[in-house]
């Protein structure tokens, strides 16, 4: 009985102290897009007539234990029991041993960018001109762009060939070999800043030599300057979105439609409580996420009656679906319109709803 006993103290022991390679993920806050979030208005406009709005349009997240954080096996063991939360391997979470510093950058530069893309998205539904234009999105350090090019930096050219889309500038500078040059012509970031701040535009241009490397990943190998091409815009009045400590693309679907309530007649949502999730481009094109069973619970513990889903993720929300959640399948944002006109006009039975099939 004393060997039994010591041994039993031994494990518990061991549970508590003993780390495990995992990471927890739990229902995160759920923010109505068309109300206030710690005292101020989630989404502003300013310099366009604006609509009453009821109802809501929540954008949901996931809460995960931070990357330096050690799971002991009685934590891991109590996450896989409880049904609201899910512990995963912690390389799904933070892969190639990635800080909790570099994740945050990350999750910031992710979120800003789905701000981004929700209102032209909004805008191009709405057909409100959006100007835009490719830039520098990233700069990698230790490669021959650094120190010649700058995030911001509007790409104009490479190698005299004007550049329309982000995949362009790739395009280009592939066609050179390793230790070849390549020539940008740009529009410096704080040029194209003040412009912008001017409500002007810029004609001056600066072009940049840069002789090219060979990559160094585990793609085909290829000539490259060691940056990342983005878009920016300029909008024809000014939205802003309020929303601190939270990361990710997913929130683009919502703010998206949030946006393009606030700036028409009438209701969307007919009063109705919808959340959803899912990434947005500028073309309004919804795409996946992850942790769509965490955002489910969270929407439906604070009160959501239907949930817009990406339609690549149907099929994982509908194996456990929230009791009295109706999981609405969108891949568009004319999707999403379209179902919450069915919403509001009590059109429910017309509601694409998600499958275990998708």
């Amino acid at each position: 009985m004393l060997a039994s006993t010591l041994m039993l103290i031994a494990l518990l022991c061991a549970g508590v102290f003993l780390p495990v390679p995992y990471a927890e993920m739990s229902p995160g806050p759920t923010v109505n897009t068309l109300g206030e979030h710690e005292g101020e208005p989630v989404l502003q406009i300013a310099g366009r007539k604006t609509y009453p709005t009821d109802g809501h349009l929540n954008m949901t997240t996931v809460r995960v234990t931070s990357a330096d954080y050690r799971m002991n096996l009685v934590e891991a063991v109590y996450g896989w029991l409880s049904h609201d939360n899910k512990v995963v391997p912690h390389d799904t979470l933070y892969p190639d041993g990635k800080t909790e510093e570099q994740s945050t950058q990350e999750n910031a530069e992710e979120f800003s960018q789905s701000q981004e893309s929700a209102k032209v998205a909004a805008l191009k539904e709405l057909g409100v001109p959006v100007t835009s234009w490719v830039i520098v999105s990233t700069v990698v350090k230790d490669t021959p762009a650094q120190g010649r090019l700058h995030a911001g930096d509007v790409i104009k050219a490479v190698d005299g060939t004007p550049v329309k889309q982000p995949s362009d500038v790739a395009k280009l500078v592939t066609r050179h070999k390793a230790g070849q040059d390549v020539v940008f012509t740009i529009v410096p970031a704080a040029e194209q800043a003040a412009a912008e701040k001017a409500h002007t535009k810029t004609t001056t241009t600066k072009k940049v030599t840069i002789t090219t490397e060979q990559s160094a990943d585990a793609g085909a190998k290829r000539a490259i300057v060691g940056i990342s091409a983005g878009t920016d815009h300029t909008f024809p009045f000014t939205i802003d979105i309020k929303l601190a400590d939270v990361g990710g693309p997913s929130a683009g679907l919502m703010f998206s439609l949030g946006i393009y309530d606030k700036l028409t007649p009438g209701s969307l949502t007919g009063g109705k409580f919808v959340a959803g999730t899912g990434t947005i481009d500028d073309d309004g094109k919804v795409g996946p996420i992850g942790g769509i069973d965490m955002k489910t619970v969270g929407a439906r513990d604070k009160g959501a009656q239907y949930f817009l889903t990406p339609a690549d993720n149907c099929a994982a929300a509908a194996k456990d679906t929230p009791a009295g959640l109706t999981l609405v399948k969108v891949g568009t944002i004319g999707d999403a319109l379209g179902a919450l006109k069915d919403i509001r006009t009590g059109r429910t039975a017309d509601l694409p709803k998600c499958t275990a099939k998708g």
